[in-house]
């Protein structure tokens, strides 16, 4: 049965039904379905509730912008976020560019359904070059996570130049798992732990200032079991211990349930039937609720050893201990008594009988051995059991392994010779550090002596670091074992050191200490630092003051770095046997920033669009900004004036700069030259290069333009060139007659061809061709417009072959007249292709008759193919195989 918060489901209206244990609501509605649900489940042995299932009803969100009509997105850049937690475009600064009319995209994947509001108007006011420092506009709140899900953080600033942002985590490393996205304006971190929780940090900067904002992020957990109840068979009047523990963040609570009622007090002293029965512990905090289902059972019998018999024959050890259980099944817990042969036995110095039954002897002699019975009673009845008891010679090492000390690479022997009982099998096993070694998986580096019975002696070949420590040899027979030790020192380069700490960070310097690993049994000479930056995967060895760092030392500076730039260290240390594993790599730090030192190369240009001067110069790579805020300052002017212009470019990423002046002559010869600048200051400018402003678009109109109608999809243009030398092709634009003029297809040939073919056209329609001049600064005027209009279609019709007819050395192909329909044009014969199969080569003939003879093919399969030809072009093709012996159609 379902139970929906706490009340019964009526399962007999038309709304439920049940398959199995499976509820189903037809047409669910918020308002009547909403809650949490319960499956209860009864047999004659008990009841169990099921865990709380919580039905809700909505759907997620995504929001996007929409720019002047649908689809047009917005793409998402440095300078323009979207919010996915209200749905905000944030414009970082407004361009000109950006003008236009926006609308909100709502859209849920959940419902696959989309809206948009109405369309708002964007205009870009004059002063929006203004310069402003960073402004942080989305910030992200306190936010509560559950362990092991994904938390999405969002920060944008306004400002201009567009703010850089940048994540931290307050006095802590970032998470390993966090990810930033959206030109840094999201930090996402995945599958939160409790180690992530803590102050995060958004940071914008341009070089007008920089705003910070802050929140925290509290991690909590669902309960989760720690110890929970099972299965459990107690006998009747014993006590029951069962653990119920659970985990959570807030700390769960615990609450039972015998048969499906809560139980306040569970007793689990003197158990009684009344105490069988499904239990369920339930541990629950606000993020959750969990179960854990077991039953009780309760069972009552006489003592009885069918099910687990004395062993018949118990082999002790000479001077040993030994121990007989006495293990009946017994309900409630029986008395125990044992007997040797027949004297009733008690304890003493020697013997004792344990609560659970079980006899111990220890000192074994040859008088022990004999007849032992066990007695076990409880106030549903008695039984016993009997076993001999058999002394055997003890297991005695008799040359135990000694130390060793090798250098790593060299072998080692550990010896190990044991005396046992002549009627028992002696087995040897060797441990390393309390772990026994497995001979299979180690076979390249340990190995036994297996030659002589009583020998155990371990070799071992190749010896690494990881093989020092104690070994133990242990000679075991089935009932009694000998144990000796013994070390193996190995002597190698030294461990990898520890515990890399920044101490100072300066743009070309960063101080660092550390910890000495083990030595391995021999001094450290040297260290050696190794460094790695975001830009390469290889670690390279770092410039350090002292260039030199003596073994003894713990702390050096790593010098020649480069500014504003992101590393990781690691140190080796290196002895006399070689050098050793790298440490862990330090945290990853950023050096402080300083002003450029490299000129932007490849400084050039020229050329453009009318009255335009195109600047060009190579970006610098990352390594070479130094500082945050990075950019070009370009600088111009004519050749042989004095004061030069400057404009500022700030993306990072571009090498060009174009000027755009009404006034400005075509063909000016400019002096250019770029520099770099950061948050830091400028770097020097680049040689100066000599450039020329775009020259003008060409004025002459192409002359004698002629336009052929080739076919119904086809027609070629031709015409005479300008004399404009500047001129670097020809485009041709054509469009039918019943289109607009800006729809106009466009063909772009060079200057040196006169003529091109216009391709894929409409049959029996009327075009529109005209031709211009163009080069890099635009097109000049076209020509006139020359009107035409394309043949009309071929015959759709493909011809009908009627028949074909062998005589002697030739083929007499005939097929039916194909007759034109209206709007195609009229056939002016047929054409032929005579090819051997396979291949498209052949020989073509054309004719007005409706039939053609053709030779009989002298080796392998032929194919004929016919088809109506027009001025419109060929028509659908008809075709048939022909051959020596036969003819397929």
């Amino acid at each position: 049965r379902w139970k929906l918060n706490n009340w019964d489901i009526d399962l007999t209206k038309d709304r439920y039904s049940m398959v199995g244990g499976r509820l189903v609501i037809n047409n669910p509605e918020k308002s009547r379905d909403a809650g949490k649900y319960v499956c209860v489940v009864s047999n004659i042995f008990g009841t169990v509730r099921s865990s709380e299932a919580t039905l809700s009803f909505g759907y997620d969100l995504s929001y996007r912008w929409l720019l002047n009509e649908f689809p047009v997105f917005i793409a998402l850049d440095k300078r323009r976020f979207v919010s996915q937690t209200n749905g905000n475009l944030y414009i970082a600064n407004v361009e000109a560019s950006d003008k236009g009319n926006y609308s909100c995209f709502v859209s849920s994947p959940s419902i696959a359904k989309s809206v948009f509001s109405k369309f708002i108007p964007l205009i870009p006011q004059s002063d929006r070059a203004k310069v402003y420092p960073a402004d942080i506009k989305v910030k992200f709140k306190d936010t509560y996570a559950l362990l092991g899900q994904n938390v999405t953080l969002e920060c944008f600033a306004l400002g201009n130049p567009v703010p850089e942002l940048r994540w931290s985590k307050y006095l802590e490393p970032m998470p390993a798992t966090a990810e930033i996205s959206m030109s840094g304006a999201v930090l996402k971190i995945f599958n939160i732990q409790y180690e992530d929780e803590g102050l995060y940090e958004c940071e914008a900067e341009n070089y007008k200032g920089k705003d910070k904002h802050q929140a925290r992020i509290y991690v909590q957990a669902s309960p989760e079991w720690v110890e929970h109840i099972n299965d459990t068979e107690k006998d009747i009047g014993s006590d029951l211990y069962w653990p119920c523990v659970a985990t959570g963040k807030p700390i769960p609570t615990i609450r039972w349930l015998k048969n499906g009622a809560s139980v306040s007090e569970l007793r689990m002293q003197s158990l009684t039937f009344d105490d069988a029965g499904m239990y369920q512990c339930i541990a629950e905090n606000t993020h959750g609720i969990i179960y854990a289902n077991a039953e009780l059972k309760i069972v009552a019998s006489p003592p009885t050893f069918e099910l687990n018999p004395m062993k018949k024959k118990i082999l002790a050890a000479k001077g040993g201990r030994v121990i007989i259980e006495c293990k009946p099944k017994a309900a409630p817990k029986p008395k125990f008594s044992w007997s040797k042969g027949t004297e009733l036995l008690v304890n003493g110095s020697r013997i004792r009988i344990w609560d659970d039954g079980s006899l111990e002897i220890i000192n074994i002699t040859k008088l022990d051995e004999g007849r032992y019975t066990c007695f076990a009673e409880n106030n549903r009845g008695k039984a016993n059991s009997t076993g001999v008891l058999e002394m055997t010679e003890a297991t005695r090492i008799t040359l135990a392994p000694l130390n060793v000390d090798v250098t790593v690479g060299e072998n080692a022997t550990m010896q190990c010779i044991a005396s046992h009982d002549p009627t028992l099998d002696l087995t040897f096993i060797w441990s390393l550090n309390g772990f026994v070694i497995d001979f299979e998986k180690e076979h390249e580096h340990y190995e036994r002596n297996v030659m002589i019975k009583s020998n155990g002696e371990l070799l071992i070949k190749n010896v690494q670091l990881r093989h020092a420590g104690r070994y133990t040899c242990t000679a075991q027979t089935i009932v009694d074992n000998s144990s000796a030790s013994a070390d193996l020192v190995v002597r190698g380069p030294p461990g990898p050191p520890g515990g890399i700490r920044i101490e100072e960070i300066r743009d070309t310097a960063v101080a660092l200490t550390w910890s000495r690993g083990t030595d391995n049994h021999s001094p450290i000479s040297k260290y050696t630092i190794q460094s790695k930056t975001f830009l390469s995967e290889e670690w390279k060895d770092a410039k350090t003051e002292p260039s030199d760092i003596e073994g003894n030392m713990e702390s050096a500076t790593v010098i020649d770095l480069i500014p504003w730039m992101e590393y990781e260290f690691r140190i080796i240390a290196t002895n006399t046997l070689g050098t050793g594993e790298p440490s862990m790599p330090s945290q990853r730090i950023r050096t402080e920033g300083a002003p450029p030192n490299v000129a932007p190369s490849d400084v050039g240009g020229g050329g453009g669009s009318n009255r335009e001067l195109t600047i060009t110069w190579m970006p610098l790579s990352r390594e070479y900004h130094y500082g945050n805020n990075f950019g070009y300052i370009v600088a111009f002017k004519p050749f042989g004036e004095k004061e030069w212009r400057r404009v500022t470019v700030t993306n990072p990423e571009i090498g060009r700069y174009v000027h755009k002046d009404e006034s400005m002559p075509p063909s000016t010869q400019y002096q250019v030259k770029v520099k770099a600048f950061n948050n830091k200051g400028d770097g020097p400018f680049s040689l100066t290069a000599v450039i020329y402003s775009a020259q003008d678009a060409p004025t002459e109109i192409p002359t004698d333009v002629s336009v052929k109608v080739l076919s119904s999809s086809e027609m070629s243009v031709s015409w005479h060139h300008v004399s404009d030398k500047s001129v670097e092709g020809y485009q041709i634009r054509y469009w039918a007659a019943h289109d607009k003029e800006a729809a106009a297809q466009r063909v772009q040939v060079s200057n040196q061809e006169y003529s091109t073919k216009l391709e894929n056209l409409k049959p029996n329609t009327r075009y529109h061709v005209d031709v211009s001049a163009f080069n890099s600064a635009g097109y000049g005027p076209p020509s006139r417009t020359i009107d035409i209009i394309t043949r009309k279609a071929p015959p759709s019709q493909r011809p009908r072959i009627i028949s074909s007819v062998r005589s002697g050395s030739r083929y007499i192909i005939t097929w039916d007249h194909v007759k034109a329909m209206s709007n195609e044009s009229a056939v002016e014969g047929y054409k032929v292709l005579y090819r051997p199969d396979g291949q498209h080569e052949g020989k073509l003939f054309s004719t007005g008759k409706h039939t053609i003879e053709v030779p009989v093919p002298s080796d392998g399969e032929y194919v004929v193919e016919v088809r109506a030809h027009s001025e419109g072009g060929d028509g659908e093709v008809a075709q048939i195989k022909i051959s020596g012996e036969q003819i397929t159609s």
